[in-house]
């Protein structure tokens, strides 16, 4: 593979620490989640995997709508859910779900686009046999 871009971001302090991006546009504290004794209005690596997913997700399916000569409608959504999972030996793991909105088209055709874009989309195929991702067409 070809590499084509590289993002560089440094944490300090783990969960409860502070990320900066080497070019100074990602800057921010860190904190649990609130539900697990976080601060409120600080972000978690959950979310911010969740909102990278999300990102990657829906111009996979731009990509896709592309290919197929399809328009996406502007209003067209996806939302990650990234759950933090505890397992039996004390390890934690994260889910995903995708709920993926694509308005104004037919169902079918609409999950169609999200398998393809799954199959596509770097986040994914990163995530592939270590994450379980269900994908949900609303």
């Amino acid at each position: 593979m070809e590499k084509v871009y590289t993002a560089e971001v440094t944490a300090t302090g783990g969960r409860r620490g502070y990320v900066k991006s080497s070019d100074g546009v990602l800057e921010m504290q860190l904190s649990l989640p609130e539900g697990l004794g976080g601060e409120k209005n600080k972000t978690n690596p959950e979310q911010l995997f969740a909102a990278e997913y999300a990102a990657c997700f829906q111009s996979a399916l731009l990509l896709v709508a592309g290919k197929h000569h399809e328009r996406l409608n502007p209003e067209s959504t996806v939302t990650a859910h990234v759950d933090l999972l505890k397992n039996e030996n004390g390890g934690y793991g994260l889910g995903v779900k995708l709920e993926v909105d694509l308005k104004g088209m037919d169902k079918e055709k609409a999950r169609q686009m999200v398998e393809e874009a799954h199959q596509v989309c770097p986040y994914s195929i990163g995530v592939q046999g270590n994450i379980e991702v269900q994908l949900e067409v609303v």
